[in-house]
């Protein structure tokens, strides 16, 4: 049986490829090997999910957050071997490889993340061959949630909104002032979700001018910040995965056309993509075997 998982802070999906080609899924907490050690994810693991396993799991491929180094995609892969004793095969990736497979499949082209965060790579058809240098929530993220929500309070606390948009915000969130933003910002954790939240604001409000510019002009840079450095930008199929691409989605393909540049797929969730993407390699070895 083959295990998938495509894994956030929050929370993980996951998908079992059994011997038949049934396909099942589950949901776990998020994990993150930067705030957790092998044990505490091994033993949510042997809690939540192990019991909605019912075959012996041979082969594991796991995409996540903060799996970006040999160290910590170890500390991920230590537990995933303690509560799959008899395992073979253990692939402990990044979330933004995770995407460009769930995206591209086994084709080359430009995979992006456009979420709470911002990413994007340059794909192969099977590696990353070049990362767009994301610099994370304070210093990019540009097009991101974060930056759209970080963008529209900023605005808003310096009274540069038009008053009709800021009374519509003030009642939104009669509690937003600037000690309690300034607290948010340097002295409550996860930052990056706070400010995020503000960018639901923005795509109730899209038809009004200045809140469509703002996503626009947040869009605009992230293809100029991301996607320009990339060789042949304007030749290769262009993919987002995340929430804000997902719902923003018509100006998002507005922003690229004007661009010149092609987006093609856009998911809400890479979960579906990696199992139709390990469906497909699996395959592709048994041919070979034959």
């Amino acid at each position: 049986m083959i295990l998938i998982a495509d894994s956030g802070s929050t929370k993980t999906d996951w998908r079992t490829i059994d011997t038949t080609g049934r396909v099942d899924q589950a949901r776990t907490i998020g994990f993150n090997p930067y705030y957790q050690d092998s044990a505490a994810i091994a033993a949510e693991l042997q809690t939540s999910l192990l019991p909605t396993i019912q075959e012996t799991v041979t082969d594991v491929f796991y995409y996540g957050t903060g799996c970006n180094s040999e160290e910590s995609c170890g500390v991920v892969e230590k537990a995933i071997r303690a509560v799959f004793p008899d395992v073979q095969n253990v692939q402990v990736s990044s979330d933004l490889l995770g995407a460009a497979r769930a995206l591209c499949h086994h084709n080359a082209g430009i995979a992006c993340i456009l979420g709470t965060g911002s990413n994007a790579c340059l794909y192969d058809g099977r590696d990353i061959v070049q990362l767009s240098g994301s610099l994370a929530f304070w210093l990019g993220d540009e097009g991101s949630g974060g930056y759209l929500g970080k963008t529209l309070v900023v605005r808003y606390l310096h009274d540069q909104l038009p008053p009709e948009l800021a009374e519509k915000f003030r009642k939104r969130y009669p509690k937003v002032d600037r000690l309690t933003v300034l607290d948010h910002a340097y002295k409550q954790p996860f930052p990056n979700r706070y400010f995020a939240s503000f960018s639901k604001f923005l795509f109730d409000n899209r038809r009004h001018p200045v809140a469509y510019q703002m996503v626009y002009d947040a869009f605009s840079l992230f293809f100029d910040t991301y996607i320009r450095k990339f060789a042949d930008a304007e030749k290769l199929p262009i993919h987002f995965v995340g929430s804000v691409a997902f719902y923003y989605s018509d100006i998002l393909r507005q922003v690229a056309n004007d661009k010149g540049l092609t987006v093609r797929h856009i998911l809400e969730t890479p979960i579906a993509g990696l199992t139709l993407y390990h469906q497909d390699a699996k395959s592709l070895l048994d041919g070979n075997a034959d």
